[in-house]
Parts: C-alpha cells; sequence; structure tokens
C-alpha cells in the first residue's frame, strides 16, 4: 500500500525521457502542466553549468525580463527558464535567438498555463518547440511500475488483473490523496487538505493575472467550488454563471482560464456521422481528485458509504490516470466522452491516428451488471472494425468477460500495466 512520498526519494518521473530526447534534437523544449508537479525539479536535473537555471518567480528575474526581454534572451546561450507563463514577450525574443543560432537544446522553458492558447507562443515558436506535459504524479510513476496500459491495449492485448489491487476502502484513500507531490508529504488528511487549500488560494491570488485580464477576480474561488460540485457532468456555462450572478459568456470564459491553469479539463464530445442523436456537449472534469475531494469537502468515511458521490470523484481521476498515460505514451491520442440524448454513454473514449477507438467506462461499485456495457456496445457498433476494446473499470480484483472485445476489470490496470 502506497501512502505517501517521502521527500527523500526523488520519484522517477515518465517525462524525464522525453525532454531529455527533445533537447537532443530540437532548439526549444517547453515543459507545460500545474504548479507544484514537479516541473521545477525536473527542470533542475537537466540544468547545469552549460545551462543556467533562471526562475521568474524570482522578482529581480522578472523585473529584468519584463524591462528587456531581448537582453534578457541576449545574454543566455543555453539556459532553463522557469515559469515562462509570466513573461510571454520572452518568445518572440528566444524565436530571434533561436532563429540565429540553431542548435538543439537552447532552452528549457517550464509553464504553469496552457501557452499554446495563447496566440504570441504558439505563432512564434512553431516548428521551433516541442511540448511535453508534465501532470502530477501518476500511480505509475508512485509505484515505479511502466504505465503502458494504452499502448499495450491498442497493440491488442487482454487487460490484466494482479494480486493486491487497492479495493473498497483502500480504493477510496488513494483516490483522495491525488497526486500533488507536496500532498502527498503530508500524511495526515487535515495536512494535505490545508495544502490544497492554500494551493488554490494562490494560484487564484497570483497565476490567473499572468494568463487573463478578468473584472471579477473575486468570483473564481466560488466558481471553482461550484465546478467541483457538477464534476463528471456536462458543462452548462448558463447554470454556472446563473449560481454567481454571471453572464453565459463570462462564465464561459472563467472556465477557460481554469481549464489553462491546469485546475480543470473538460473533454471534448466524440462524433460520429454514423449516430445522429449524440450529446455535442464537453464534460468536466478536474485535473487531480485530491483537489477536487478537498473543494468538495468529501471524506473518505462519507465517500465509503456514497458511492454515487465517489463515483464523480473516480471518474475524475481515470480521466486524469488516462491523461498522464497518454502524454509518455508512444501512441499520439486523443480523449473525448461518449453521450447520447437517450442518456446512453461512455465516459472516456481514446482515439489514435488510425482512428481505432477504445472506450472506458467508470464505475464505483464492485459489481458489474451487462447494462453497465450499452454505451460501449453502441460504440462498438457505430466504429465497427476500428473498436479495439471496450472497458468497464471498477472497484474489483478481476478480470471478467462481457462480450467480444469488452470486459470489466479493476481500476488498477491503470497502473499495473
Amino acid at each position: 500500500m502506497v501512502n505517501s512520498t517521502s521527500s527523500h526519494h526523488l520519484i522517477d518521473r515518465k517525462a524525464r525521457p522525453l525532454v531529455e530526447t527533445a533537447l537532443s534534437d530540437t532548439r526549444v523544449v517547453l515543459v507545460v502542466g500545474p504548479r507544484q508537479a514537479g516541473k521545477t525539479t525536473l527542470a533542475r536535473q537537466v540544468a547545469g553549468p552549460d545551462r543556467p537555471y533562471v526562475t521568474l518567480d524570482d522578482a529581480g528575474a522578472l523585473s529584468a525580463a519584463r524591462a528587456d526581454p531581448v537582453g534578457f534572451i541576449r545574454g543566455l546561450d543555453r539556459a532553463v527558464i522557469d515559469e515562462i507563463q509570466r513573461v510571454p514577450e520572452l518568445m518572440l525574443a528566444i524565436k530571434e535567438s533561436v532563429d540565429r543560432n540553431v542548435e538543439p537544446g537552447r532552452f528549457l522553458l517550464t509553464g504553469s498555463a496552457n501557452l499554446s492558447t495563447m496566440p504570441m507562443v504558439a505563432d512564434s515558436l512553431a516548428g521551433r518547440m516541442a511540448t511535453i506535459s508534465l501532470l502530477p504524479f501518476a500511480q505509475s510513476e508512485i509505484r515505479s511500475t511502466p504505465g503502458r496500459l494504452l499502448d499495450r491495449i491498442f497493440a491488442g492485448e487482454e487487460p490484466v488483473a494482479v494480486e493486491n489491487s487497492p479495493l473498497g476502502g483502500e480504493l477510496v484513500a488513494l483516490v483522495l490523496r491525488g497526486g500533488y507531490p507536496e500532498a502527498l508529504r503530508r500524511t495526515a488528511v487535515t495536512r494535505r487538505t490545508a495544502w490544497l487549500e492554500d494551493y488554490v488560494a494562490q494560484i487564484l491570488d497570483r497565476d490567473v493575472r499572468d494568463v487573463a485580464n478578468i473584472d471579477q477576480l473575486d468570483r473564481l474561488p466560488r466558481l471553482l467550488q461550484v465546478l467541483a460540485e457538477h464534476a463528471g457532468q456536462l458543462v452548462n456555462n448558463a447554470s454556472f454563471g446563473a449560481a454567481l450572478g454571471l453572464s453565459s459568456v463570462t462564465a464561459q470564459k472563467y472556465v477557460a482560464i481554469l481549464e489553462r491553469l491546469f485546475l480543470i479539463r473538460t473533454l471534448a464530445p466524440w462524433s460520429s456521422n454514423r449516430l445522429s442523436r449524440l450529446i455535442k456537449t464537453p464534460k468536466l472534469h478536474f485535473l487531480d481528485s485530491g483537489l477536487l475531494a478537498a473543494l468538495r469537502e468529501d471524506e473518505e468515511q462519507a465517500l465509503r458509504q456514497d458511492r454515487s458521490r465517489f463515483g464523480a470523484v473516480l471518474e475524475s481521476f481515470v480521466v486524469s490516470e488516462l491523461l498522464k498515460l497518454a502524454s509518455w505514451s508512444e501512441r499520439r491520442v486523443s480523449l473525448s466522452h461518449y453521450r447520447t440524448k437517450d442518456q446512453d454513454e461512455v465516459d472516456v473514449v481514446i482515439e489514435d491516428r488510425r482512428g481505432r477507438i477504445v472506450g472506458i467506462e467508470v464505475k464505483a461499485s464492485a459489481t458489474v451488471r451487462p447494462q453497465d456495457f450499452r454505451g460501449l456496445r453502441q460504440l462498438q457498433d457505430a466504429v465497427g472494425d476500428r473498436f479495439v476494446r471496450g472497458l468497464v473499470l471498477h472497484d474489483h480484483d478481476r478480470v471478467t468477460p462481457f462480450g467480444e472485445k469488452l470486459q470489466a476489470a479493476p481500476l488498477s490496470v491503470l497502473w499495473t500495466m
């Protein structure tokens, strides 16, 4: 059983080989992800005498970069620049520098906001920059397991159960811990919750200003709580806004800001010309199940008894784990969700570049029934030979077949394969 991470034990990140490979053949490498996900630790591992480390969280460096972006970059042959979103103007200066000197590995940048949505970034370094995601710890990183589920399932392998899968209360506890390194170092639930609350407050107080100009900053904490209660549901900006006295358009803008800061993640709806009754609305998730539980004030004992409420937190946990697996997978995949107007659904549809499909349904219960595969069967019929496998992941320790390419499997396959 894994309870926490030791401050003395450095966990190997799956992203590190990706970063090192990218630095060997690409001029600029950008590592993006939430604050406190481990970007600085990773960046410092590749810094050195020939690649100095600079953080824009330092007041002096921040002031110098903002005052003279071009001069700031001209003084650097190679560098690690942490929290680049604080001075996006540096991107144009970096472009000028790497166009003059095209050697690979000149700049490793980190950002705590999704910079691809900023035109200045997307346009200036196109073709010159590799982007690598670093999210909070995946279970496969914490447990030093392969983390190759997506590659193996798309390769045609069957899901495999292992002994000692966390079940029942142990699974609830695992999900509520989440993956932020600092939170995991706190073994007491009260201390972990306090850290998560402070974390959110600091991001909403400081980082929002780096990525957007908004008039009603004080509404964001309340909006985040509203979103937490709607995790696992379809996005409804009109409803979100009404709860706070905001217009639907303003609520949509604020939700997008929270997504850029890696607090939440929306899954786009899966579409097919063969099915006409599909819902075309994104689905809302949180990128860290521990943070979601803290915002909802969900306690472990209560969730052990209320499996329906646990289900929303569990679904965000699974989505987050799949996003982490996808970030280092050998395959380029996209994640979406499937829902019809008759309320049949598949929680996560994973599609590779060849259009092949893996469907994932999440259940908090130990029992799986044939009707739990209804959405997966519809998806299988819709895509035909492109359907690789459909899994219902649930609170169990065995794999159970429910038809051709359809199985119920333990949630632990997310990290044991």
